[in-house]
């Protein structure tokens, strides 16, 4: 089967969010008649609802630059799920997708024959062991597993860890995990395995109070972000600067939030034994697509996956840092199951132009219902993405535009403005 063909049929497996079927039985059964090829490498596991992606990608960025052959395992992805299975800090090849998709659907098959498994593997869990089977057939040494949804049930919390990371817990899929930070957070904390070292970021106290009671329930051995020592903190509209372990160390990710990422990931590495130097020379190579990713200038073009509360609090935090609201125009599209209220509530006073749309999804939100939830003195309603660019082509040169809301709204839009895609320079 080639690439399309493989991306249509996962396509067609359903939405990974909407057809969510929480539980380890299934993908268990498909990793054991797959040869259990997470068991050929180590492993870091990371949870949390905000910042899992940007820690993982400068965690695997600093194993790297320390000489390990590096996996990297993320959700959702913004253009093509290649994006999901990195090697060695590359997304894989088309071929090589298509080739592990056919391995995996194989395999599905024949348990389905066999009544081994009840259903075929749903598009996440087909996609988390692809990554694994890549994993052993590229030679990784350490891989970095994203948790797709929760943690305890979610597909990746089959395997096995060397260390388990959690970042800052926040209220999103509520649906799933629960209407409280306790239960978000005792979903979250699933991936704790007996014993296993884990790394906690920052948490709010209701939080805190779940992760470190199963931790001690579990007799994990628990490192703080907290205990990262850093100081000389300087932050800019293209990342941050700071003092640790006596290096300079340079964040090409921006945004405040960005800081305690780094701190986790320090955190991480350091417990992992990588050297100080190597831990530094991989957050300043880190890339991380889509969170306040400036892919355009003059005026900026800024693309922020700000697709839950607290990313519209960190985003709203970046604008009243670096950016004059007079000179900000908004383009806001989200899914219906988001707390767009809240979210706009907190985004849109920031802007001096908000234009609603919705992605390219069957789950968006109808932008003309968005004017129902929002109130802003200059909002304009746009089908599309397209549209809603075009009538955001009257900004200034001196003016930033930013694509907001939904991951998927963010893809659609690194598609069309890629090929106008500036470096990291202010």
């Amino acid at each position: 089967m080639n690439y399309p063909d493989s991306v249509r049929f996962l396509y067609a497996l359903g939405n990974e969010v909407k057809t969510a079927k929480l539980g380890l039985e299934r993908i268990g059964a498909l990793l054991e008649a797959l040869g259990n090829p997470q068991q050929a490498y180590r492993i870091v596991h990371v949870a949390g609802t905000n910042g899992k992606g940007s820690t993982c990608a400068m965690i695997e960025a600093g194993l790297r630059a320390a000489g390990y052959r590096t996996g990297l395992f993320t959700s959702p992805h913004l253009v093509e799920p290649t994006e999901r299975i990195s090697i060695a800090g590359c997304p894989v090849s088309a071929d090589v997708f298509a080739g592990a998709f056919a391995q995996v659907h194989a395999c599905a098959e024949t348990l389905l024959r066999q009544e081994r498994i009840d259903l075929h593997p749903t598009y996440f869990e087909s996609v988390t062991a692809m990554a694994l089977v890549v994993f052993r057939e590229q030679g990784v040494e350490l891989a970095v597993l994203e948790v797709g949804l929760g943690g305890r049930l979610d597909a990746t919390n089959v395997v096995m860890p060397e260390l388990c990371v959690i970042t800052p817990v926040d209220f999103d899929h509520e649906a799933f995990l629960g209407k409280s930070l306790e239960s978000i957070a005792t979903e979250k904390a699933g991936i704790l395995k007996r014993g296993v070292p884990a790394v906690f970021a920052w948490q709010r106290p209701e939080v805190e109070g779940v992760i470190e009671a199963r931790a001690a329930e579990l007799g994990v051995p628990v490192v703080r972000s907290s205990e990262v020592e850093i100081g000389g903190v300087t932050l800019h509209a293209r990342g941050s600067d700071f003092e640790w372990a006596g290096l300079r160390v340079n964040c090409p990710l921006p945004g405040e939030h960005q800081v305690e990422n780094a701190r986790t990931a320090i955190a991480a590495l350091k417990r992992l034994g990588v050297a100080p130097e190597a831990v530094r020379l991989g957050i300043a190579q880190t890339k991380w697509p889509g969170r306040l990713e400036r892919v355009a200038a003059n005026p900026d073009n800024i693309l922020d996956g700000a697709h839950n509360p607290a990313g519209a609090r960190a985003l709203a935090a970046y604008l009243d840092r670096f950016y004059d609201p007079s000179r900000v125009w908004l383009i806001y599209g989200a899914m219906r199951d988001k707390a767009v209220e809240e979210m706009a509530a907190i985004l849109f006073p920031r802007a001096r132009h908000v234009i609603v749309t919705a992605p390219a999804q069957s789950r968006a939100l109808r932008p003309e219902t968005m004017l129902e939830l929002a109130d802003h003195d200059s909002i304009k309603v746009a089908a599309d993405l397209r549209a809603a660019l075009a009538l955001a082509a009257g900004a200034a040169r001196n003016d930033a535009i930013f694509i907001t809301g939904s991951l998927f709204l963010v893809g659609e839009a690194r598609a069309l403005l890629a090929g106008a895609a500036v470096d990291g320079a202010v």
